[in-house]
């Protein structure tokens, strides 16, 4: 997180800082991304960075938290009790609000699910621990099967609800439809059962 330097900072500097990160973030994967270009968009000095910042983790780290902030007060909070395909539907509807509002928002959160730096595993790995508890809550609840391996069940929701996103054009309608069709399918499998 940001040094103490940081927030002495006016309220104007620490946003186009912000700004600068986001707009980086948004063009070009975590392992990709240069805080050169950083300082060069937010138009500060690359050793006023460093009194602010640690590194480009720390820095990613700062607009990650600030950008779910955000993103909570666009799309408000999840129905703790609902089911995890509840949760995914809410989530894409979420997507939706956000990227009409925000859209490099939903732009970083697709180039996370094709980048393969440690750290950014690592982050996934770390956002997708509710995920997991909600669907190991489910299987207690006898919505799921015991078996099922919950990390994969997140990755595959989680790269499909992202890049549906972008491929399906920013059309409302087709990506709800197609969303809920992934989640159909994940309920039911694709395999015919052979007695």
């Amino acid at each position: 997180m940001p040094k103490s330097t940081f927030f002495n900072l006016s309220e104007e500097k620490k946003k186009r800082i912000f700004d600068a990160a986001v707009q980086e973030f948004s063009t070009r994967r975590f392992s990709e991304a240069s805080i050169s270009q950083i300082v060069k968009n937010a138009g500060i000095p690359k050793g006023s960075f460093y009194q602010y910042f640690a590194d480009k983790e720390d820095i990613y780290l700062y607009m990650v938290e600030k950008v779910s902030q955000d993103i909570h007060e666009i799309i408000g909070a999840f129905n703790p009790d609902a089911s995890f395909f509840e949760n995914i539907m809410q989530r894409a509807e979420g997507t939706i609000k956000v990227g009409k509002m925000r859209p490099e928002y939903t732009k970083i959160g697709a180039l996370t699910v094709i980048d393969n730096s440690e750290f950014i595993l690592q982050l996934l790995r770390a956002s997708n621990k509710k995920y997991i508890e909600i669907i190991e809550r489910d299987k207690q609840r006898g919505l799921i099967k015991m078996e099922i391996d919950s990390e994969v069940v997140i990755k595959l929701i989680y790269i499909f609800v992202f890049n549906e996103y972008l491929y399906s054009g920013f059309d409302e309608t087709r990506y709800l439809k197609k969303v809920e069709s992934a989640v159909q399918i994940i309920k039911e499998g694709i395999a015919i059962h052979q007695d």
